[in-house]
C-alpha cells in the first residue's frame, strides 16, 4: 500500500512536472495524498513498487499505455446532471430563442472536459425540451461534440448508461422519465438525447482545430486546473473556434479576466456567459 511518507519531495517535484506537461493539470503543494488516493491501484496492477519507479517507467516511455493511465487517474471527473444550473437556464431562455430567429439551420456545440457524459447529454435535454415547445424551430438539426482527456471516462459516456446513484444526481423524475429507460438496474438514454452527441478524446494542451467551428463552447471547472499562461492559451485558442458572435461558459469560479480580452460579458436573468467579441 502507497503512503504519503513514501513519496519523495524530489519525486513530488518531478511528478508534477510530469502531470503539468502532458495535461496542464497544476498540482500544487502538499498534495501527496492525491497521489496516493489516484494511483495506489494503478501501481498495484501494473506491479510498480513505488512513485520514483513510475517515473522512471514514464520517463523511458515503456508502456506507452502506463502515460495515459496516470493522466485518467489523476483527471477529476466530478460531474452531475444538470450541473450549477444557471448555463442551461441562459440556454434554454436566452441563447437557444435568440439563435433560432437568427435563421440557423442547427447549432454546433462544443462541451469539453466532458466526463462521463452529463454536460453534453443535458445539453441535449435542453434542446429536446426547446424543440418540443418550439415545434418549427430551425435548430432541430443541432451537434454536440463531447471532449475528454480521458478514454475511460468516454468509453462510460458513450454507452449512455447510468447506475441508480449516477441518475440520482441532478436529474428530476421527470426527465428521468422522459430522457432514460429502465435497463436491469441501471437507466439508458433515449436515443432522441443520445443522436445529438459525439464524442472525441482530446487534451486541451494540444491543438484543437480539427474540431472545427463552433456556435457555443461549454467549458466549465476546467481551467481552474491550469497554469496563467496555460489557460490564457486555450482561451485564445477556444476564440478562434468560435463562429462570430458565438458563446463561451464557464465554471461559476472561473473568469476570463486577466487572460483574455478576446470576450464580452454578457449578463442574463438566468446568469453569466461570454460571447466572442
Amino acid at each position: 500500500m502507497l503512503h504519503t511518507q513514501d513519496i519523495s519531495q524530489a519525486d513530488y517535484e518531478h511528478f508534477k512536472q510530469f502531470l503539468e506537461q502532458a495535461c496542464g493539470i497544476l498540482l500544487g503543494d502538499g498534495k501527496q495524498y492525491l497521489i496516493v488516493s489516484r494511483l495506489t491501484k494503478l501501481l498495484r496492477d501494473e506491479n510498480i513498487p513505488s512513485v520514483s519507479a513510475l517515473l522512471k517507467a514514464l520517463q523511458h516511455g515503456q508502456p506507452r499505455h502506463l502515460r495515459n493511465a496516470v493522466i485518467d487517474a489523476m483527471t477529476t471527473n466530478e460531474t452531475s446532471w444538470f450541473r450549477d444550473g444557471a448555463p442551461f437556464e441562459v440556454l434554454a431562455k436566452t441563447l437557444l430563442p435568440e439563435l433560432d430567429k437568427q435563421a440557423r439551420t442547427g447549432l454546433k456545440i462544443w462541451s469539453a472536459a466532458c466526463s462521463s457524459g452529463q454536460e453534453p447529454y443535458t445539453i441535449s435535454m435542453v434542446l429536446s425540451e426547446y424543440l418540443q415547445r418550439n415545434p418549427t424551430s430551425k435548430l432541430a438539426s443541432s451537434q454536440i461534440v463531447a471532449t475528454d482527456i480521458s478514454s475511460s471516462m468516454l468509453a462510460l459516456a458513450r454507452r449512455g448508461i447510468y447506475e441508480n446513484h449516477a441518475i440520482a444526481r441532478g436529474l428530476t423524475p421527470e426527465r428521468r422519465s422522459r430522457f432514460f429507460r429502465p435497463e436491469g438496474d441501471a437507466w439508458c438514454l433515449t436515443d432522441e438525447v443520445r443522436k445529438r452527441v459525439s464524442f472525441k478524446e482530446q487534451n486541451l494542451l494540444e491543438p484543437f482545430t480539427a474540431l472545427g467551428k463552433f456556435d457555443m463552447i461549454f467549458c466549465r471547472n476546467v481551467l481552474i486546473y491550469f497554469a496563467g499562461l496555460r489557460k490564457a492559451d486555450i482561451l485564445s485558442r477556444m476564440r478562434q473556434s468560435l463562429n462570430p458572435g458565438g458563446y463561451l461558459f464557464l465554471g461559476a469560479s472561473e473568469t476570463i479576466t486577466g487572460y483574455s480580452d478576446g470576450f464580452e460579458m454578457i449578463r442574463t436573468p438566468q446568469g453569466v456567459v461570454y460571447r466572442r467579441s
